[in-house]
């Protein structure tokens, strides 16, 4: 059964000076989340689609994103690429709070001026 859904899109130039800066990097994503780039619009679409997933997850929860910080949702990927999403802490609390136990779906996709992620959260 399906307990949420939540899209995000983000613009990729957005995050130009958060690359430039560690500070913004290391204050919203996981240190799972965070690599180095030889290209800056690289980095920039990498960061705008997780920054996405982050948005989309809490609407998907019904939540927004209040009551948990971002560093505690993160993607990742598995051994053929497909990309993951991750809660820990307070968001993890939160999911168990209001779903139980529950899967997550996670898309994601960026195209040079747009990042755009897709959650849907399923309930056992």
């Amino acid at each position: 059964m399906i307990f949420g859904i939540g899209t995000d899109i983000s613009q990729v130039s957005r995050f130009q000076k958060w690359v430039r800066s560690d500070n913004m990097i290391s204050r919203f994503f996981n240190e799972n989340e965070i690599k180095a780039f030889k290209s800056e619009q690289v980095a920039c679409e990498y960061y705008a689609s997780r920054f996405a997933a982050k948005e989309a997850f809490g609407k998907a929860l019904g939540t927004g994103i209040f009551d948990f910080e971002l560093k505690d949702v993160f993607v990742t990927k598995d051994e053929l690429g497909k990309p993951e999403l991750n809660v820990t802490g307070k968001a993890s609390e939160l999911l168990k709070k209001r779903c139980g136990n529950c899967r997550i779906h996670i898309s994601l996709s960026h195209e040079k001026e747009y990042a755009v992620a897709y959650v849907v959260i399923e309930k056992d």
